[in-house]
């Protein structure tokens, strides 16, 4: 694809369809500068099969603000909209709409509110509050939608990966695994999530982060072709990298081969002045090799060189890994926890593909509409009570018990202040017979989660380092219960409502459902 075409794909046309004839409809019915009010948030947590989320980490909103800024309605963009016929010939898209985008299709009227990049979110919170013009608002959901699920769904496997490693340094080896250049948004929500570093030379460098990588079999074998053997690639890896030396090591066979000639490079390299790094696994059992590893380079006194494990590795392999450790490592007199503390885990496939589920359903939808001078409250009901939004202009907090743990995110009404609450009564969003009452005693802290991003099209934001955004998750994470945080069948954290957003949201449906009835 030519470059000048791929900024077409990639700019203010990466949309849907059907937004486009929505906002033309609007525009033909006189309603495209009517302020409206999109809440973006998703249903329910990552579903792995075997296992599941009970929290997830939020990230992409800096890619989305970057893309809304560069994207407009140019005369390419117009041009080909104007070409678009529909089954009959005629054009789908009319001059004078074509006009209005050219002077008025882009993001300088739209205001946004939002969860800060590494926070801890749960299901049918308000992430991403958007109010603006109706045409361009609408516009606006296919690509805030295509930023902000994938980043959270992968920055959420991260963490849990990160948790089940017990917060020993993790790589992100995902790349070549990669939804292609969807690599890159992973790779930045594997760093948010809990990755330390990437492989991905480029993302790396545009995030000031060192990429990290050993080399692949594919090096062992071009030496054993030469007939220099796995010994002499890796000589020939150490004699280049000398402070860098990490070697993979299950070419041939791990404990009769590739440990032994590893110690053999290791030795000279300390004989010359230089530390190794270690030793990786990318094949086998990975709990009993890395046992013997560890034995091994002990016994030839290497006792601080790493054992990065890789291979297929997601959070429930590396708790299996772990728990492996633990029950056979004494068998060997090994010490299991000298031994974890050595480990470092490289998780490529099921991380950059979020290996279980695939996507994360979060949606966008219209909460409120601006009419005769006030904000009128919108409503969309389905079957399903748990799918019928929370509707109006609202706020978001999050509520600390006395022991300083997350006990529930509150979504409120806009004029509501919690800070001058003497109790808060915590409703269920659909179930009346759920709720619950926190006096101020039991309070430790209510939080606002909400941040003012953008003003009518200007950044209102100061936007975080990857680094402060790490800082964020590492502080929500600590502050959850530990059984929100199982790998395994997590208890479920309390999303509410308060009484006031209750009873609008019971009223609406009912309204509804009496109009339907006439």
């Amino acid at each position: 694809m030519k470059q000048s075409n791929r900024k077409i794909a990639e700019g203010i046309l990466f949309t849907d369809q059907y937004q486009l004839t929505m906002a033309q409809l609007y525009y033909r019915m006189g309603l495209h500068e009517k302020q409206a009010q999109f809440d973006h948030f998703f249903r329910s947590y990552p579903d792995y099969g075997t296992h599941k989320a009970g929290y997830c980490i939020n990230a992409g909103l800096e890619w989305l603000l970057d893309w809304m800024r560069n994207a407009h309605f140019g005369d390419r963009e117009i041009e080909y909209l104007s070409s678009q016929t529909g089954r009959t010939g005629t054009r789908v898209f009319q001059e004078d709409f074509l006009d209005w985008l050219r002077t008025n299709g882009n993001f300088d009227g739209i205001t946004m509110r939002a969860i800060p990049e590494g926070r801890v979110v749960h299901p049918n919170v308000p992430l991403t509050v958007v109010q603006g013009p109706m045409a361009m608002a609408q516009i606006l959901e296919s690509p805030l939608l295509n930023h902000l699920n994938y980043q959270t769904l992968i920055a959420t496997k991260a963490a849990r990966i990160r948790e089940s490693g017990r917060g020993q340094l993790m790589l992100e080896f995902g790349m070549r695994r990669g939804h292609d250049k969807g690599a890159n948004a992973g790779a930045r929500a594997a760093l948010i999530g809990g990755a330390d570093f990437t492989s991905n030379v480029g993302i790396s460098h545009i995030l000031g982060y060192p990429p990290k990588g050993t080399h692949a079999h594919s090096m062992v074998q071009l030496f054993m072709s030469l007939g220099e053997g796995e010994l002499g690639a890796f000589r020939a890896f150490a004699n280049m990298y000398p402070d860098d030396c990490l070697l993979l090591v299950d070419t041939i066979n791990t404990l009769e081969s590739g440990i032994p000639n590893a110690i053999k490079v290791f030795e000279e390299l300390r004989r010359k002045g230089h530390k190794p790094l270690g030793v990786r696994l990318d094949s086998g059992d990975l709990a009993h090799l890395s046992i013997q590893a560890y034995k091994m380079l002990d016994e030839a006194g290497f006792p601080d060189t790493s054992i990065v494990l890789s291979n297929e590795l997601d959070e429930l392999v590396i708790w299996q890994i772990i728990t492996q450790i633990i029950e056979e490592a004494p068998r060997y007199g090994v010490d299991s926890d000298r031994l974890i503390k050595r480990l470092v885990y490289g998780v490529g496939t099921r991380l950059i593909t979020s290996w279980g589920e695939s996507a994360l359903g979060g949606v966008y939808k219209l909460v409120a509409v601006y009419n005769e001078n006030k904000w009128t409250p919108a409503i969309k009901i389905s079957e399903s009570l748990g799918k019928t939004p929370n509707p109006g202009q609202k706020r978001v907090w999050r509520v600390y018990d006395r022991r300083g743990k997350a006990t529930a995110d509150l979504i409120s009404l806009d004029d509501e202040d919690l800070h001058k609450a003497e109790h808060i009564v915590l409703r269920h969003p659909w179930d009346h017979t759920k709720y619950r009452v926190l006096n101020q005693r039991d309070i430790a802290e209510i939080e606002p989660l909400l941040a003012d991003v953008l003003s009518e099209g200007k950044l209102e934001y100061p936007l975080p380092s990857i680094e402060e955004m790490r800082q964020l998750r590492r502080f929500d994470v600590d502050r959850l219960d530990a059984g929100v945080k199982r790998i395994m069948n997590p208890h479920i954290y309390h999303v509410s409502l308060t009484e006031r957003l209750w009873h609008l949201k019971q009223n609406l449906i009912e309204s509804v459902k009496k109009e339907t009835q006439r």
